[in-house]
């Protein structure tokens, strides 16, 4: 091809060309052979077979008898350390009630010291209930008189604090203070005849003792 024809030619017509002359050409009915396996060498197949995991030997699994032993060590101190943990909770539990204990025990004796100053104002309530005529009881006055006397009986019960009524009950000296001693037909024998100073009890704690007339 001369100089002259090679610089007439476009450059799509030189890309043709060139994708000509590079791809093989394959004829209309020819049938092309593809290998579809490729030999590996031998040196690799061994390769191979060695980067395998080797089945571990069944008296190796769990380790060498030294390693078992540090392990059954470990396992007895761990042991330990949770029965230490143990004890310590309950004592701790043990000491928590305690201090609760002597808590509410100082609780109550400041709590008794306060009410015991009260007493003598309910007393004096209930006197002034006791003296109003039958008649005058009606009235705003006295009637606000009761309904404030029943609104402090009312406190008092809500902290714990309740009358005896020792009356018609077996005297009992941690409970009550005999001042008299009566003969009365109509009580046993060492029976509480009249109840002379109301008694209160706080929780399970004398508040104030019932001063008592006692039937013989």
């Amino acid at each position: 091809m001369s100089k002259k024809t090679q610089a007439k030619r476009s450059p799509d017509e030189s890309v043709e060309e060139v994708k000509a002359t590079a791809e093989p050409v394959v004829e209309e009915g020819t049938d092309v052979k593809v290998s579809e396996t490729e030999e590996v060498p031998a040196d690799d197949k061994d390769a191979c077979e060695a980067a395998k995991p080797k089945p571990v030997p069944k008296g190796s699994r769990r380790g060498s008898k030294a390693m078992q032993a540090e392990l059954d060590k470990y396992k007895e101190l761990a042991e330990g350390n949770e029965e230490k943990y143990k004890r310590l909770l309950a004592e701790f539990e043990n000491a928590r009630q305690r201090h609760e204990k002597e808590s509410m025990k100082h609780y109550d004796i400041g709590a008794k010291e306060v009410l015991e100053k009260l007493l003598p104002v309910v007393d004096n309530f209930e006197r002034a209930l006791d003296s109003i005529p039958e008649e005058d009881k009606d009235r705003a006055f006295e009637q606000g008189i009761d309904k404030i006397y029943k609104q402090m009986m009312d406190s008092l019960a809500s902290v714990g604090v309740a009358p005896m009524n020792a009356t018609g009950q077996p005297f009992d000296p941690e409970l009550h203070n005999a001042v008299i001693h009566v003969e009365d037909e109509n009580f046993g024998e060492n029976t509480v005849a009249e109840e002379m100073q109301k008694g209160y009890m706080y929780k399970d704690q004398v508040l104030r003792h019932s001063m008592v007339k006692v039937a013989n």
